[in-house]
């Protein structure tokens, strides 16, 4: 038998139980006799040491065990499971044998280790001193009854409905946009409760401080099924389907974040019966004539103004043939690509010409650093397009050649390497992709032709503004900025009426890599998370700034 625990500054219990390295989704005998000797034995030691007695509370096995993770794990033959997937173990002496062995060793190391015990035995008082704190709080949120409205909240407009199997509720971001949902929602199943600001990041905070952030209370007291151990009961819930409904930027991201780590800490088991989805409101509105299209991102809009233009244009590269309908789609989605990545690319400084240079003399991947010929003939394009000082250096770290040349200041700006760091970068290996693609049409310079008209171009870029001016003719493009610029009935025809609207269901595919992103995400551990973001930072793929 081996066990493993340690108590953290955290309030999630991560208990995990393992038969003969076989892991017990479900737990067993093991896992209860495990809870029981740590239960006993704490309380045993803070009853000695006369804690308990000046607290004045009685400890519970959730106090215990909040913020401890631990990992038992035992070896014993012929185990038994409840099923051929043996996610819980039956064997019942497994109990009494875990049990015993607890019991010594934990007891022997609190009374070994006065100061760690009494670390302890503090935060699972202070557990406790927090359920007393939430059990009250929890009065204030408890519904009297599925059907009786009148301890839900205000600012609820409820639905019709009373059966959860044709119910869903919208908590929708700010009061503006809450009015518009109210007025053009269908009241005979869908509900709307409107939140003001950001919700509390309940990572950060025990239960007693959750239960008093009021948004909080209002959605709990909404969905009716009450929170916290012992208290949440899925059976209640008065809505199957829970849509988060907020606007299309980086605060409503934030949001939307704040609200799944709330039903990811606190209602677990809404995720787990499929019952949480997001909405997805359109970004673009395009209007021609009468006539509204509405479009959910910058791809689709993309796609919608290339589709337009696609039947009545044809692009020729230089020297090939030319290239119409679905294959002039591809192409023109591969500069669209290239572009913005490179855009990126200059927003941290490098030049776009520069870049072009890189890729037409095929710099594509680190490789190419160590063909010298090949340096030399870059550093001569290069020098060609403008750049100074440009010259082959090595790499001090990684003792590898490089190039270095500078942009602007006659010399004397800034400067800029070619080097594995560069080549290596995610924006720059799409850029590098999609030139690749592109290739494979045809290098400029490109002649777009248009009915009689022809023009010559030399650049991607150009190709695309031509290409999106003739587009956009005779349209109005409206970009939202939240849901609040839409009236009742587009907000109806998008987001919220069934048969046009697009929802994404919340899942949780891996139970242990949530737990750990949400932990770091969005807990009060600044390091992980720093850590977290240095280590994936270049393959960050859609970065709203």
């Amino acid at each position: 038998m081996e066990i493993a625990l340690q108590w953290n500054e955290g309030y999630t219990e991560n208990v995990y139980a393992f038969t003969n390295t076989i892991k017990n989704l479900d737990g067993g005998t093991h896992l209860v006799g495990f809870k029981a000797a740590l239960t006993r034995t704490v309380i045993r030691y803070a009853t000695r040491a006369g804690i308990l007695d000046k607290a004045k509370l009685a400890l519970e096995g959730d106090d215990v065990r909040e913020g401890l993770t631990a990992v038992i794990s035992i070896k014993i033959r012929d185990p038994k499971f409840s099923s051929q997937t043996k996610d819980k173990l039956v064997s019942s002496h497994v109990k009494t044998w875990v049990e015993q062995v607890l019991n010594e060793r934990l007891g022997e190391y609190l009374e070994e280790n006065p100061r760690e015990a009494r670390q302890i035995v503090e935060k699972i008082v202070d557990a406790a001193r927090a359920r007393e704190a939430a059990r009250k709080a929890r009065e204030l949120t408890r519904r009297k009854g599925a059907l009786d409205s009148a301890s839900l909240p205000g600012k609820l407009a409820d639905c019709q409905e009373r059966d959860p199997k044709f119910s869903e509720i919208f908590f929708v971001e700010g009061d503006s946009a809450g009015g518009s949902a109210k007025q053009g929602r269908d009241r005979r199943f869908q509900a709307i409760l409107p939140l003001k600001g950001k919700i509390l990041n309940v990572e950060k905070a025990r239960l007693d401080k959750v239960l008093s952030s009021e948004e909080i209370r209002l959605m709990i007291t909404a969905l009716g099924a009450g929170i916290g151990t012992g208290d949440f009961d899925i059976t209640k819930l008065r809505y199957h389907k829970i849509i988060i409904m907020t606007d299309a930027d980086v605060d409503g991201s934030h949001i939307r974040t704040l609200i799944l780590t709330f039903f990811f800490r606190h209602m677990h088991e809404v995720i787990e019966r499929s019952h949480l989805y997001i909405a997805q409101p359109p970004l673009f509105k395009i209007s021609q004539g009468k006539k509204d299209t509405y479009l959910k991102d910058e791809a689709e809009k993309t796609r919608f103004l290339l589709n337009r233009v696609a039947e009545s244009i044809e692009i020729v590269p230089g020297g090939g043939l030319p290239i119409k309908g679905e294959a002039l789609i591809g192409m023109l989605q591969r500069m669209e690509e290239y572009r913005n990545h490179g855009r990126k690319l200059q927003g941290r400084g490098i030049p776009r010409d520069a870049l072009d240079v890189l890729l037409a003399e095929g710099f594509s991947d680190r490789t190419a650093l160590a063909d010298p010929d090949r340096i030399d003939a870059l550093a001569a394009a290069l020098t060609k397009a403008g750049f100074e000082n440009v010259r082959q250096m090595t790499d001090e770290e990684t003792e590898t050649p490089i190039l270095q040349f500078t942009v602007g200041g006659n010399g004397t700006g800034k400067k800029i390497k070619v080097n594995n760091e560069l080549l290596s970068d995610y924006e720059f290996r799409q850029m590098a992709k999609a030139y690749e693609l592109l290739s494979a049409f045809g290098l400029p310079p490109y002649a777009v032709n248009h009915g009689d008209e022809k023009t010559m171009f030399t650049r991607f870029d150009e190709v695309l503004d031509h290409v999106y001016k003739m587009a956009e003719k005779g349209l109005t493009i409206q970009r939202y900025k939240g849901l609040g610029e839409m009236n009742p009935e587009q907000l109806w025809q998008t987001t919220m009426n069934p048969e046009t609207r697009r929802l994404l269901q919340v899942t949780i595919a891996d139970a242990v890599e949530a737990e750990y992103l949400f932990t770091t995400l969005m807990g009060d551990q600044v390091d992980p998370r720093r850590d977290f973001i240095q280590k994936n930072a270049l393959e960050v793929k859609n970065l709203d700034i």
